[in-house]
């Protein structure tokens, strides 16, 4: 079963960007990102009503609304980036969240990171840069994929301030609660803006696309359980791989979905930060193993 939840949260992260795509044809990104949220939040607090018969939430905490403020970032910026580009861009966020973790290990928590640490890293740029770039002249970079690059990078950063969050609060709180927490208040930001600068429903009123706003808010309540659950039995390594194919299947999904085109750059930039994925997640020595499995392999969602 810890298998099957795994590959459950895998697929689920890597649907993201078809799903946002989807949504995208009946409304703006304001409303897919509150969507996202308020979805999620319903689905979180059924499933803590139903197991713990109660709620525990805590909005008193500055980790909270850090928390919050992150993650609406992630949700804003990707999914701008995703209605004005293709539907694997949402791949960008996972290796600019890593680095953006490493950097906060040493300066914020003043932790070692090792070599291996930094050459993962710098893998992870590589990709980025190769990904963004997809062989666009330069004089034109800045109109077409620099603009989403720079989207995806900011929900990078956005979503890697929702993990130290998490980090942070995980020592006073469990999961569910401190999810459901951090989502309400993230519900509460991105609502803000929805009367002033959202246009609504901006095309045809579809079950698909409705469909497709629910199961982005399951996403973003439930996955999270899945792969907390799954961790707890299934192999380290196992987790790094199938955890960060990920971004391959979202690569899939946009093709035989939307038939994105995919490139040399793009299938080259995504395996080079893959392969940093795997430098920082997959333990190299022995003695390295218990150290490894307390680096996290990251969401996208």
């Amino acid at each position: 079963m810890s298998y099957v939840l795994l590959l459950l949260a895998t697929l689920a992260w890597s649907f993201v960007g078809v799903l946002v795509k989807t949504a995208s044809t009946m409304v703006d990104s304001s409303i897919i990102s509150f969507c996202r949220f308020f979805f999620g939040v319903v689905c979180l607090i059924a499933y803590l009503w139903y197991r713990d018969g109660k709620l525990q939430l805590r909005f008193g905490m500055k980790w909270i609304w850090l928390g919050a403020f992150g993650k609406a970032a992630n949700y804003v910026f990707e999914n701008i980036a995703l209605k004005i580009g293709y539907s694997y861009g949402n791949i960008l966020v996972q290796p600019v969240q890593t680095v953006v973790l490493l950097f906060a290990a040493g300066w914020l928590f003043k932790e070692r990171v090792t070599a291996r640490g930094w050459i993962a890293a710098l893998f992870c740029v590589a990709g980025v840069i190769v990904v963004g770039w997809n062989g666009t002249p330069l004089d034109k970079l800045a109109e077409g994929s620099g603009l989403t690059t720079l989207l995806f990078t900011l929900a990078g950063i956005g979503a890697a301030i929702h993990v130290l969050s998490q980090r942070m609060l995980l020592k006073s709180m469990d999961n569910g609660n401190m999810n459901l927490s951090v989502f309400l208040v993230s519900t509460l930001i991105v609502s803000v803006p929805v009367p002033i600068q959202s246009h609504g429903f901006t095309g045809p009123v579809t079950a698909g696309a409705w469909g497709a706003l629910v199961l982005l808010g399951v996403i973003t309540g439930l996955s999270f359980f899945w792969f907390a659950e799954a961790i707890k039995r299934v192999p380290f390594m196992v987790v790094a791989i199938v955890g960060n194919s990920t971004v391959l299947f979202a690569i899939l999904w946009s093709y035989l979905f939307f038939h994105d085109p995919i490139t040399v750059y793009i299938i080259g930039g995504t395996f080079i930060f893959v392969a940093g994925f795997l430098i920082l997640n997959l333990p190299a020595r022995k003695k390295e193993k218990q150290d490894s499995a307390d680096e996290p392999v990251h969401e996208l969602t």
